[in-house]
């Protein structure tokens, strides 16, 4: 089949470029330890919905739009910047919560994150990527063949976002594990500062990188 090449090369790259650790991740693993297993699932079905959105006008060519104008693709990465920031400065100012034991701890949920809010912050924080909009130009303009059937064009998109929900899903799981929780319980205060201080680093990066058109 003519298209079986394409179809693993984009699967191939889809999949490195989904595992590689940015600010999606650092998200993903800071609502799933500070607060939960469910806000972490939630956070990455916001995630997927945004990389759906990417996918949505990148197809119909609104993607090469925003990339070659400089005041809306500027936009976008200054608030996607200005978010990642933002996040960063709340992980930093957090209180650290008292030492409670397990029976206590269980009932913590009502400081969780609602199921809105999780979904929420991690759709805004993909959306805003500017390198996400680029990746899928570069997706469709130069990986995928322009004959290719529209129908497996979408199937792209699709796939794309079933990837990016089940990894983060996955990270979600691993790091809202109760045994992992419980020995981190002690530091978890300083894993969401230095998480903080990440997310406010990835958001300086992104405000101060330049794009090549």
């Amino acid at each position: 089949m003519p298209l079986l090449p394409e179809l693993i090369a984009v699967a191939v790259l889809q999949f490195l470029v989904i595992i590689a650790p940015g600010a999606d991740f650092v998200v993903i693993c800071r609502n799933s330890l500070v607060y939960s297993r469910r806000t972490g699932i939630y956070s990455a079905l916001g995630l997927t919905l945004g990389i759906l959105v990417h996918a949505s006008y990148s197809l119909i060519g609104i993607g090469f739009i925003i990339s070659r104008s400089i005041v809306l693709f500027a936009l976008i990465k200054y608030l996607g910047a200005a978010y990642l920031i933002y996040l960063g400065y709340k992980s930093l100012i957090a209180k650290p919560q008292r030492q409670l034991d397990r029976q206590s701890r269980r009932s913590q949920t009502s400081q969780d994150l609602s199921k809105l809010a999780a979904v929420r912050m991690g759709f805004v924080n993909n959306i805003l990527n500017p390198k996400v909009t680029l990746f899928f130009l570069s997706l469709f303009t130069q990986v995928i063949n322009p004959l290719t059937p529209i129908p497996v064009q979408i199937w792209y998109g699709l796939q794309m976002g079933i990837m990016t929900f089940t990894w983060y899903t996955l990270v979600a799981l691993v790091m809202s594990h109760p045994i992992l929780k419980e020995k981190l319980l002690s530091v978890t205060h300083y894993l969401e500062k230095a998480m903080g201080a990440v997310l406010i680093a990835l958001g300086i990066r992104v405000a101060l990188s330049g794009v090549e058109k």
